[in-house]
């Protein structure tokens, strides 16, 4: 999720804990993480997240937030255990980044890390990621650039990366979400005027309208559409977009 104004998850929630073990096979740990400022607030767990104690946690923990990245797990590298479950977080320029992979082995990847970005689990997803932040930092050197710069190189290393596998990809510096899709990705942008939106895996429904404001923006990304009434943009596959303020800022071809 990115958004304009600081705002809680726990309609998507709902949905998008039902897949992990109950509506889906995902089943091989979860997790959640909010930007508050510049500090994270990560949830991990290596329980199905349709039965997790911390998934019923976060599910009554109304926490607000400009950026939200969520994933379940399915495991095709690495075991099932809190080291390998995603979101993955590393500091790069003095900012905490977040990054979740979604898709199949990305085969034959073993590129030369310099020490700067180390993977803590046995993943080809926190592999890519370290890869990923350590291009960044190899390009760019101590300085944050511009977004567009950064945006511009970030594709680069998303089409370097894709030819070893599936590579859908969430990726957040709390500024901004990147979202990359290699297969399946899709996306829907909420803002005035608001309305009633139904969950596509539980019975439940809310209606935005009464709950928020007429300023308010937010751009929910997820592998399948959460609900069945509102209308959700498939992203074509091989596209990198970065959304900013709830809404789409830039996008590049990758494949």
């Amino acid at each position: 999720m990115n958004g304009n104004t600081p705002t809680d998850i726990c309609f998507s929630f709902e949905g998008f804990r039902s897949r992990g073990g109950l509506t889906d096979v995902h089943q091989d740990g979860w997790g959640i993480a909010f930007f508050e400022g510049p500090g994270c607030r990560v949830f991990l767990d290596v329980e199905p997240s349709a039965h997790s104690a911390v998934a019923e946690l976060v599910r009554h923990y109304p926490i607000r937030s400009k950026n939200v990245i969520a994933h379940i797990r399915k495991a095709t590298q690495g075991r099932i255990a809190l080291e390998n479950t995603h979101p993955f977080q590393r500091e790069l320029w003095g900012r905490y980044w977040l990054f979740a992979h979604n898709g199949g082995n990305l085969k034959e990847f073993a590129p030369t890390l310099d020490g700067s970005f180390v993977p803590v689990g046995d993943t080809d997803s926190e592999l890519a990621f370290c890869f990923l932040l350590q291009r960044l930092r190899e390009e760019f050197g101590e300085a944050m650039p511009l977004r567009q710069p950064m945006f511009d190189f970030l594709a680069n290393i998303t089409r370097e990366i894709s030819a070893r596998g599936e590579f859908n990809f969430l990726l957040s510096n709390g500024n901004c979400l990147y979202a990359h899709c290699a297969t399946k990705l899709a996306y829907v942008v909420r803002q005035a005027p608001f309305a009633v939106a139904h969950l596509k895996d539980q019975d439940v429904s809310v209606d935005f309208s009464a709950v928020t404001n007429p300023d308010d923006r937010v751009a929910v990304i997820a592998t399948l559409p959460l609900t069945d009434n509102e209308a959700w943009t498939t992203m074509e596959p091989g596209t990198l977009m970065v959304f900013h303020e709830g809404m789409p800022a830039a996008e590049a071809r990758t494949a």
